[in-house]
C-alpha cells in the first residue's frame, strides 16, 4: 500500500448560514453548513458528514468555521451548530442538560437532507466533547464514530468538584465567561458592562470566598448565578449529578460500540476523566479506541504549542495541526479509507523529562520528552511501588519504623496555600491561575502569594522526598496517595502534590521545584461521595487522594517530591474546618493537622514505576 496522504484539497467551499433546526419541543437551533463546492457552487454529494455543536459561537474562525472549511475542501459536509439558548439558537441555556434530545433531534434531521450519505462522525472539545458523549448514549442515527478531545466524564468526582471539594476559581471564571457571552448580556449593555467589570476584577471576586448568592453581578443573569450555586452548594453525589446528560459514568453501559478516538494532556482539565473513558470504553467494546495524551494546557489553541507554564518540552512536544489529526481519523472511519490506523499501537503518549533542565531562549525550563507508542493504558510492565513517608521527611520505598512519631501542621483557611500551576488552562485568570508546569514558589504576579519564598518552606505543607537519585526513574500510570491522619477540626482537607525537583544549575541556582500533579480529598466524603460524614476530632482516619495520572522521567540527581498540606487555592475551594453546610459557611477554624507514618499507619504514595525504561 502507498504511504496515505489524507483526502487532498479537492474542492472550495458553499456555506449555508444559520438555518434553523426545529428540535422536537419547536425550539429552533441556528446551525451552519458547510459542503464541497466548484465554481461557487455546492456539490450534491451525498457526502459523509462531520458535526460539532457548540456553546461557543460556531462562526467563532478558530475550530468552528476554519474546521468547516477544512472538511468541506476535503469532501466533507460539515455541520456546525449553536446549541440551545446560545448565541444565534433559541431556547435557555443548561450546561448539558438537553444535549442529549438535542443532539438526536439534530442527526435525525442530518439524516433527512439530500447531501448526507448517511455516514455522520462527530468532533469537539470540552464542552463539545460532552455534548458528544451526550448525544452518542441515545443511539442516533448515522452516528458511525466520535472524536473526544479532552472532555469531562462525571463533573462530580472531576472537573467541577473534586473528591467533595469545589474547583472554585476553575467554575468560577467559566460561569462568568459564558454569562458575559450569553444572549442575555449581549441584549443589555448595562448587564454586559457589570460583568465585564465583575470579569476584570475577578481575582479579587475570587479572594471573597466563599461568593454569596445576590452578592455580585452575576445576580443580574439569574439562570447562570443559579448554575455556579448549585454546582457549588450540592455537594453530596444525587440525582442532579447522575443525569447522564452530565455524567457518562451512569451511562457508561449504553455508550454504543464505535471507534472513538480520546485526546488529553498531563496539563489538561480531563487527564482522568480521558483515561478512564478509554480504560471503560476498551473493557467494553471491540471497535478501535486511540488515545493521545500530550503536553499541552487546557485548550484548542494550545496544540501547536511545545511548553506549558514556564516548562518546555522539545519541539516535537507540538502539533502542527490538529485538523491533520482530525482528518486522518474521519478518512479512516467516514470513507473507509486505509490510513494505517489500525495497524498502529493504540495509545501514544508524551513521556517528559530527559531535557537539559537549563533555561532556553523563551525563558523558559527545558524539561523535555518524548513521543512514545503503548498497547494499552496503564502500560503494559508498569509496577505499582509504594514510596513511604518518614518523620525525617525522607520518602523512600523502605516502610516506616514501628514506633515512628507522626507529623503535624496547622492549617489556617485565612491563610491557604497558593495555586502555582496545575490542570486548568493556561492564564485561566490573570494574576490569580496560571496552568501548566510551574516552580512551586510564590510569584510576584499572583496576587494570593505573599512572597517568592519555596512553597515547601510554609509551615502547613509537609515535605517528603527522595535522596538524590542514582539512576532515572520514569513514572507512568495513575498516582495514589493513602494518609492515615486526624484532625482537630469536623472537618477539613488533605491535599497532595507530586513534585519533580531539579538540583541547582547556573540557570536556576534554587533548583526547579516542577509540579507534575495534584489533588484533594475532603474527609466529610472520605468514605462516601453521596453522604457527607464529620470527623471526630482527634480519631485516626484512613483517607485516598487520587492526583491526576501522569509521565515523566525523574533524571539522574534529581528528587522524586511528596507535598501534603490543606489547601490549594484558588484551585480548590478553602475548607473552613467547621462541618457547615458547603459554600454556605459563615466562619472558619484553624485545624491541627497530623499525619501518620508508623508501620501501622504507614503513609505514603503509591508510584507507577516503568523500571526498564529509566535511564
Amino acid at each position: 500500500m502507498s504511504r496515505y496522504e489524507g483526502s487532498s484539497v479537492a474542492y472550495d467551499f458553499h456555506v449555508v448560514r444559520d438555518i434553523d433546526v426545529a428540535m422536537r419541543d419547536g425550539t429552533k437551533l441556528s446551525t451552519d453548513v458547510y459542503l464541497p463546492a466548484l465554481g461557487g457552487k455546492p456539490l450534491e454529494g451525498p457526502w459523509p458528514v462531520v458535526v460539532e455543536r457548540t456553546p461557543y459561537d460556531k462562526s467563532r474562525r478558530v475550530s468552528h468555521s476554519q474546521s468547516g472549511r477544512f472538511f468541506a475542501r476535503r469532501g466533507y459536509a460539515v455541520v456546525m451548530q449553536d446549541v440551545r439558548g446560545r448565541w444565534s439558537s433559541e431556547g435557555d441555556f443548561e450546561f448539558l442538560r438537553n444535549e442529549s434530545s438535542d443532539g438526536y433531534d439534530t442527526l435525525v434531521w442530518i439524516d433527512e437532507q439530500a447531501w448526507s450519505n448517511g455516514k455522520v462522525g462527530t468532533i469537539g472539545y470540552s464542552y463539545t466533547a460532552a455534548d458528544q458523549q451526550s448525544l452518542a448514549i441515545t443511539d442516533p442515527p448515522g452516528l458511525v464514530t466520535q472524536q473526544l478531545f479532552d472532555g469531562g466524564y462525571n463533573y462530580f468526582t472531576k472537573t467541577f468538584r473534586h473528591r467533595g471539594a469545589c474547583e472554585y476559581a476553575i467554575f468560577l471564571q467559566y460561569v462568568l465567561q459564558m454569562a458575559r457571552q450569553s444572549k442575555e448580556a449581549a441584549a443589555d449593555a448595562e448587564v454586559r458592562d457589570a460583568l465585564d467589570r465583575m470579569w476584570a476584577n475577578l481575582g479579587k471576586w475570587v479572594r471573597r470566598l466563599p461568593l454569596r448568592r445576590g452578592e455580585s453581578p452575576l445576580r443580574l443573569l439569574p439562570k447562570y448565578e443559579n448554575w455556579f450555586f448549585d454546582m457549588l452548594t450540592r455537594s453530596d453525589y444525587d440525582a442532579y449529578w447522575k443525569d447522564p446528560s452530565l455524567n457518562l459514568e451512569e451511562a457508561i453501559d449504553r455508550y454504543p460500540d464505535i471507534p472513538v478516538f480520546l485526546e488529553t494532556a498531563w496539563y489538561g482539565h480531563h487527564i482522568t476523566a480521558t483515561l478512564t473513558k478509554y480504560a471503560e470504553m476498551r473493557r467494553r467494546h471491540h471497535t478501535p479506541k486511540k488515545l493521545l495524551v500530550g503536553t499541552w494546557t487546557h485548550g484548542m489553541e494550545h496544540f501547536v504549542e511545545s511548553w506549558a507554564g514556564e516548562v518546555d518540552f522539545g519541539p516535537e512536544a507540538a502539533l502542527e495541526n490538529v485538523n491533520d489529526l482530525r482528518l486522518r481519523w474521519c478518512d479512516q472511519y467516514l470513507k473507509g479509507l486505509d490510513t494505517g490506523l489500525e495497524r498502529e499501537p493504540p495509545v501514544r503518549i508524551f513521556v517528559m523529562g530527559g531535557g537539559t533542565g537549563r533555561r532556553n531562549l523563551q525563558g523558559r525550563l527545558d524539561h523535555g520528552g518524548r513521543w512514545r507508542d503503548e498497547q494499552d493504558w496503564p502500560p503494559p510492565g508498569m509496577q505499582p511501588t509504594p514510596y513511604y513517608f518518614h518523620g525525617d521527611g525522607s520518602l523512600s520505598t523502605e516502610k516506616p519504623a514501628k514506633e515512628a512519631l507522626p507529623s503535624g501542621f496547622t492549617f489556617n483557611p485565612a491563610d491557604p496555600v497558593p495555586t502555582v500551576g496545575g490542570n486548568f488552562p493556561e492564564k485561566a485568570i490573570p494574576g490569580l491561575l496560571d496552568g501548566g508546569g510551574f516552580d512551586q514558589r510564590g510569584r510576584s504576579d499572583l496576587i494570593l502569594c505573599q512572597d517568592t519564598l519555596p512553597l515547601s518552606a510554609r509551615r502547613d505543607v509537609l515535605v517528603f522526598r527522595t535522596p538524590p537519585l542514582a539512576e532515572g526513574v520514569e513514572l507512568t500510570g495513575p498516582l495514589v496517595v493513602r494518609l492515615w491522619v486526624s484532625s482537630s477540626a469536623v472537618d477539613t482537607d488533605f491535599t497532595a502534590k507530586l513534585v519533580d525537583e531539579y538540583p541547582p544549575n547556573p540557570d536556576y541556582p534554587e533548583g526547579f521545584a516542577l509540579n507534575i500533579a495534584d489533588a484533594i480529598t475532603r474527609m466529610r466524603y472520605r468514605d462516601s461521595r453521596e453522604r457527607a460524614e464529620l470527623m471526630e476530632p482527634g480519631k485516626v482516619y484512613e483517607v485516598r487522594i487520587d492526583p491526576q495520572a501522569t509521565s515523566n522521567h525523574f533524571a539522574r540527581g534529581h528528587r522524586i517530591r511528596v507535598d501534603i498540606s490543606s489547601s490549594n487555592f484558588p484551585h480548590y475551594d478553602v475548607n473552613p474546618n467547621t462541618g457547615e453546610p458547603l459554600g454556605l459557611e459563615r466562619r472558619s477554624v484553624v485545624a491541627h493537622q497530623t499525619v501518620y507514618h508508623d508501620a501501622v499507619r504507614a503513609s505514603h504514595i503509591e508510584l507507577p514505576v516503568v523500571p526498564s525504561r529509566g535511564k
